[in-house]
């Protein structure tokens, strides 16, 4: 049974789920960072979702990543999947901008997260809502 690392419970809001992750917003308003997560127990490698998965897991990256691109007018997308502190397989999804707070390094302990308000969330999840259509199911919250 897929659960969610701790550590990614308290740090993220959920937005939904694509056919094979978790759609997660990193509660950090210093940057629009969304994160995948496979809905697959004790998984922390890549190589351990079979073909079919690791295939779906690019897929909805790069669906993702194109979405976010347009959606916040992004100079430059980071995709990574680290998992030094978080090992359960997540795929980061960060947009960059020349003038956001840590251009152009990277965002990792950069600057202290500074968490979003109530209406932040509500114009992300609307403005996403808007774009991300086939394939995706919204969780309320």
């Amino acid at each position: 049974m897929f659960t969610l690392d701790p550590r990614l419970q308290q740090d993220t809001l959920p937005i939904g789920d694509f056919p094979l992750c978790r759609l997660l917003l990193s509660n950090d308003s210093n940057y629009p960072w969304f994160i995948l997560v496979p809905r697959r127990e004790a998984i922390s490698e890549i190589f351990q979702l079979d073909v079919l998965e690791q295939q779906q897991l690019w897929q909805e990256t790069t669906v993702l990543s194109q979405v976010l691109k347009d959606a916040f007018d992004a100079d430059k997308l980071n995709v990574a999947a680290l998992g030094n502190v978080v090992s359960q397989l997540h795929m980061h999804v960060i947009v960059r901008k020349r003038e956001d707070a840590a251009w152009p390094a990277p965002v990792w302990g950069k600057h202290p997260a500074k968490p979003y308000s109530s209406e932040q969330i509500a114009a992300i999840r609307e403005r996403l809502r808007l774009i991300l259509t086939n394939e995706f199911t919204f969780l309320e919250g």
